[in-house]
């Protein structure tokens, strides 16, 4: 053998080990989270839901929802061109989800995604971090026109867990991330309740009292009309709800 040189088969297991130990750098050593701490609206890397005012009071399960960066900072879309940073749009926090990490593919180079949709995954946009991923997402929003039908807070969560690639799954769309944080998110406390539920219980009351059975034909026909719009517009004209 030559002076200088190695066996081929020594280079590559050298490589191999230098690879896999910075890829385990980079996708496994994820530092710890601080706590959450609603009074001060810090929810590391939460999905964050409040309720809508007039919307939420005719339909309790819809509202508003931001994603939070790993130091707890709330980003959430609430209007054309510009994602809101630290300043929650219509008030305190009700419902919380706090996401696993692990669940995301932060590869630390194109060869190196740990999820199915390798190829996918860097065409949208791959990210190296949690917060690399919401900066992008961030990034993307600031060029989007806002409408509560076609272009909301929700689509705004969607397209980041996209970009994470969370659960190995890229078709995240608004209604999955409605579903989630209905179904699995964590009240604040007792007071979130009330502030959710009271306003709709008396609109509720009220139109039964002044209206009577009209009114709750025309409260469950608003109701209908809003989740079919969502519903086909999510799974049946996807272009509707593309932004």
């Amino acid at each position: 053998m030559s002076r200088g040189r190695f066996p081929p088969m020594d280079l590559k297991g050298a490589f191999d080990v230098e690879h896999m130990s910075s890829t385990s750098i980079i996708q496994h050593d994820l530092w710890p989270l601080d706590g959450i701490d609603p009074k001060k609206a810090k929810f590391p890397c939460c999905l964050i839901w409040t309720p809508l005012p007039v919307v939420s009071w005719l339909a309790p399960f819809i509202g508003h929802v931001g994603i939070c960066r790993e130091d707890g900072t709330i980003l959430d879309f609430s209007g054309s061109n510009s994602v809101n940073v630290d300043d929650f749009t219509f008030g305190a926090a009700a419902r919380y989800l706090q996401l696993d990490r692990q669940q995301c593919c932060f590869p630390p180079n194109l060869a190196g995604h740990t999820c199915k949709h390798g190829y996918k995954h860097s065409e949208y946009g791959t990210a190296i971090t949690w917060d690399d991923a919401l900066q992008s997402s961030t990034r993307s929003f600031e060029h989007k026109t806002y409408n509560l039908f076609t272009c909301n807070c929700h689509s705004f969560v969607a397209h980041c867990l996209n970009r994470f690639c969370y659960g190995g799954s890229m078709d995240w769309n608004l209604i999955d991330v409605a579903v989630l944080i209905l179904f699995k998110g964590h009240w604040i406390d007792w007071k979130s309740i009330i502030k959710s539920f009271l306003p709709f219980t008396v609109v509720l009351c009220l139109g039964i009292v002044l209206v009577g059975w009209p009114f709750l034909v025309g409260l469950f026909s608003f109701t209908l009309l809003l989740v079919g719009w969502f519903l086909l517009g999510t799974y049946c004209f996807k272009s509707l709800l593309e932004c």
